[in-house]
């Protein structure tokens, strides 16, 4: 069974940075792609990047794309989300999310492929 928990939200000022970070347990991270989500009350859970089970792949939304990297460090059993030049429209739970091995699912359905989660950290960006 693996556990997932992300952790490094909290409160920044528009044009300033987070690291968010997503550790594993129970099983070895390294055969599993993971993916950021992120949701707002009243709008449905959107995939911001995935990374494939060796880092070698990433994959952004396209709005994204210029301002977030998606790495991993699977001898920490972590993934990281670094988010630079924070907009308030970034404002949301920022949930971490695993499949077998590589982002298929991710690319095919989004958050209704994934086979575990996280309980999300919430990221606020405001002055």
């Amino acid at each position: 069974q693996l556990r997932l928990v992300e952790s490094g939200g909290g409160l920044v000022q528009p044009g300033g940075s987070l690291r968010l970070s997503c550790v594993a347990s129970g099983v070895s991270l390294d055969g599993y792609a993971i993916s950021w989500f992120r949701q707002t009350p009243g709008k449905e859970r959107e995939g911001v990047s995935c990374i494939n089970m060796r880092g070698g792949t990433t994959i952004y939304a396209d709005s994204l794309k210029d301002r977030f990297t998606i790495s991993r460090d699977n001898a920490k059993s972590t993934v990281y989300l670094q988010m630079d030049s924070l907009k308030p429209e970034d404002t949301a739970t920022y949930y971490c999310a695993a499949e077998t091995r590589y982002c298929s699912a991710y690319k095919a359905v989004g958050y209704r492929g994934m086979e575990y989660w996280g309980k999300g950290t919430p990221v606020t960006v405001s002055a």
